[in-house]
């Protein structure tokens, strides 16, 4: 760890002239501090949240397809709702074990959540959304209207 203030050599005063370089920076004083694994210990207990899930969506000709990226969970995790155009996606997870030893009891707990939501564009015909859940990945499909999928072109003959 570096030295946060340097003596002075042969009894010179040090109040007459400071040497800021000899201080750590605190660059370095935060490098210092996980180095230690002290903050990553520290900040593994804060980080068993769920971040929110990456996505992608695709557009096919018959409808829309979001891809969530989220493992280990079952499909009740899930609550996945359409209101007035939005589609949210949501997730509440609590843990909790309870060891009883002979001369102690230790309870661990977890809570991670997150919600996602969307505005769906007019062309979706929200009464048939639906969605599976399979290998970590959930997928949500959003079915176009019959209006708006796309026709093949169509020849028009000059008459």
């Amino acid at each position: 760890m570096s030295t946060l203030v340097t003596m002075p050599k042969n009894g010179k005063d040090l109040s007459k002239k400071r040497n800021v370089a000899t201080l750590p920076s605190l660059s370095s004083w935060v490098d210092n501090f996980f180095e230690n694994n002290l903050g990553t210990e520290f900040m593994s207990n804060f980080n068993t949240g769920i971040t929110l899930p990456a996505v992608n969506i695709k557009e096919t000709n018959d409808q829309f397809v979001l891809e969530l990226a989220i493992p280990g969970m079952k499909k009740s995790d899930f609550s996945i709702e359409v209101d007035n155009k939005i589609l949210s996606i949501s997730s509440e997870v609590k843990t909790e074990n309870q060891m009883e030893e002979s001369t102690y009891t230790r309870r661990e707990f977890g809570y991670s959540s997150f919600k996602r939501t969307f505005t769906l564009p007019d062309t979706v015909e929200s009464d048939r959304v639906n969605a599976h859940y399979r290998d970590g990945i959930l997928l949500v499909m959003l079915p176009k209207r019959e209006e708006a999928k796309q026709k093949p072109p169509k020849r028009i003959e000059i008459k």
